[in-house]
């Protein structure tokens, strides 16, 4: 970055001296998009330090071909211009699509009838009538069973329609096939084409737009996709690059369906646009919050805790209302899954700050945390028993894959003690010793990968998760990783080195998945990095419990601060609108 503002400054590109203003003005821009900000507050006086670095869009008006710079200034924000471009053509996209008739048909009141939630009634209606349908709801609130009514009716009513499923992860995609899969068995889509819906499969939305290794897509607004319908699951996810890629690439007459869950953590990259889309008056038609939950009974910890995030507290005694109303500080204790009627949620302290963990301390809490992987090192052991003798290698496999998405830990760091790389070091340490196995190169039988890029040679996405197995070709047997939810299977020696290994996941990476059990771990380490979006998100992940090993301050932080990103997002819209 500094390098870059360098460059500005001097010839050839400036032959103007800047006072220090102005580099720090650039460096707090720079620094809010690492935040995943798009644009800056500011003022015209501030601004002015810029010179001839920046558009004034105010004076731009005057200008029919004015000078494009690196620096936008919209008369209250200070934006990159590469982010002001892209609010603009997300805002003039969004409209576009609003505006757009859907190809038609005439929605019947037994259709209706299939769903008898008002909401969800409502999100059907809107799905038949609107180009444009964003679907909002906490967890278990039904957005992928009211979705599967959807298609169902789509399908019906619109012979031969084409359907796209897509999430931003591979591991979304995946939740979302899972969780379409079992919607369609709801007794009142048996009288549709279930068959035709089962065959559709959800894609990463880099898969569905075509992005190479170049990274331009092969769908946009010259090439649109060749669908009638594009559904897009895990919306809070969306960021502005990618929102904009997809909404150029969506054709006339075609219907795009958002959903998401707004309180969840906004993409990791620049912007929050389904939170920013929430916000658009002009939208109103287009929005739908489910908010009748069903995955939660009464008593249920998980979704009471869900609804204290959503609350608003002192901070001083933020803490104790937790206590009082969700769960009391105990210690972690084994968890028998198959024992828990009504989700829960544990509580354990860990030491403050005053009082350093000792290597003892530590020792204990990875036991601790190995607790929720007894039965994965169990299913790997009987099958590691039988050796060459084990005669349903693919039931072994899905036994692992099924077992292993049970549990998972989550952390909001990287470093430190109980950071993701000491984390996945000491779960691992402790599955080899368990199942008496030894490294070889780096892997063994039931060591889980997550991708961190994409890699189009291997058909690969970033967090796409697998599972290391010995596999057998005639009489060679070798490591191959086997990725769930692209069903394929890849020799672990065309992996990349820097792949890693995943028993523990960061919040972010987990946004998509659901696991029976998750162990949220917060230390002092990331109390800055905290706020309502990341708890929220760590602990909707969990079906069934929720242990929470965690600093007080930090956790303290994560219950009472709310993420405000900058966008202009809004202003960009209401200008769409008023040119």
């Amino acid at each position: 970055m500094q390098a870059w503002m360098d460059y500005l400054c001097q010839p050839p590109f400036s032959n103007v001296t800047f006072d220090a203003s102005a580099q720090i003005l650039m460096q707090q821009v720079l620094d809010a998009i690492q935040q995943g900000d798009s644009c800056i507050p500011a003022t015209a006086e501030q601004v002015a330090a810029l010179q001839h670095l920046h558009m004034n869009l105010q004076r731009s008006a005057l200008n029919p071909d004015p000078q494009i710079a690196p620096f936008v200034f919209d008369g209250q924000r200070l934006y990159l211009y590469r982010y002001w471009k892209l609010e603009h053509q997300v805002a003039s996209d969004i409209l576009r699509i609003q505006a757009q008739p859907p190809l038609s048909f005439e929605l019947q009141a037994e259709q209706l009838n299939l769903l008898q939630d008002p909401q969800q009634q409502k999100a059907l209606q809107t799905a038949a009538t609107q180009s444009l349908s964003i679907i909002t709801g906490g967890p278990g609130t039904g957005k992928t069973y009211t979705l599967a009514h959807i298609v169902a009716v789509l399908n019906q009513a619109l012979p031969n329609i084409r359907i796209a499923m897509a999430a931003p992860t591979g591991k979304a995609a995946q939740r979302m096939d899972e969780a379409l899969q079992n919607a369609l068995n709801s007794q009142a889509l048996q009288m549709f084409n279930v068959d035709a819906l089962r065959q559709l499969r959800p894609v990463t939305l880099h898969r569905l737009l075509g992005l190479g290794n170049t990274g331009k897509p092969r769908f946009h607004a010259k090439q649109p996709l060749p669908y009638d319908v594009i559904v897009v699951d895990e919306a809070s996810m969306l960021d502005l690059s990618l929102s904009q890629m997809l909404l150029a690439a969506i054709p006339a007459q075609a219907r795009l369906i958002l959903l998401g869950d707004a309180n969840q953590l906004a993409s990791v990259d620049v912007g929050t646009v389904l939170a920013d889309l929430q916000q658009v008056p002009e939208l109103a038609k287009n929005r739908v919050n489910l908010v009748t939950t069903r995955r939660f009974a009464e008593g249920a910890k998980i979704g009471a805790m869900a609804k204290f995030i959503q609350q608003e507290h002192p901070a001083q005694q933020v803490l104790a209302a937790f206590e009082q109303q969700v769960v009391a500080a105990t210690q972690l204790r084994k968890i028998n899954l198959e024992q828990i009627q009504v989700d829960e949620v544990q509580l354990q302290y860990l030491p403050s700050q005053d009082s350093p963990m000792s290597a003892t301390d530590l020792d204990g809490y990875y036991d601790q945390l190995m607790y929720g992987y007894q039965s994965y090192v169990e299913v790997l052991n009987a099958g590691l028993a039988e050796g060459n003798d084990l005669q349903d290698f693919q039931h072994f496999v899905m036994q692992v894959i099924q077992v292993f998405d049970d549990y998972r830990i989550l952390t909001a760091i990287r470093h430190g003690h109980l950071g993701l790389k000491q984390l996945n070091v000491q779960i691992e340490q402790r599955l080899l010793q368990q199942s008496k196995q030894q490294k070889q190169g780096g892997w063994y039988i039931g060591r889980p990968v997550m991708m961190t890029y994409n890699d189009y040679q291997l058909g690969l996405s970033n967090g796409d998760i697998g599972i290391c197995f010995m596999r057998a070709h005639n009489a060679q047997r070798q490591f191959e990783v086997y990725f769930p939810s692209l069903d394929k299977w890849v020799p672990a020696t065309r992996l990349p080195k820097n792949i890693e290994t995943a028993f523990a996941l960061t919040i972010h990476k987990s946004q998509g998945s659901e696991f029976s059990h998750t162990a949220v771990v917060l230390d002092a380490m990331a109390k800055n990095l905290l706020s309502k979006e990341l708890i929220y998100t760590a602990i909707t992940r969990a079906k069934k419990v929720v242990s929470l090993l965690v600093d007080a301050q930090a956790l303290e932080q994560a219950l009472s601060i709310r993420t405000r990103r900058s966008s202009g997002l809004l202003a960009r819209i209401n200008e769409v609108l008023n040119y």
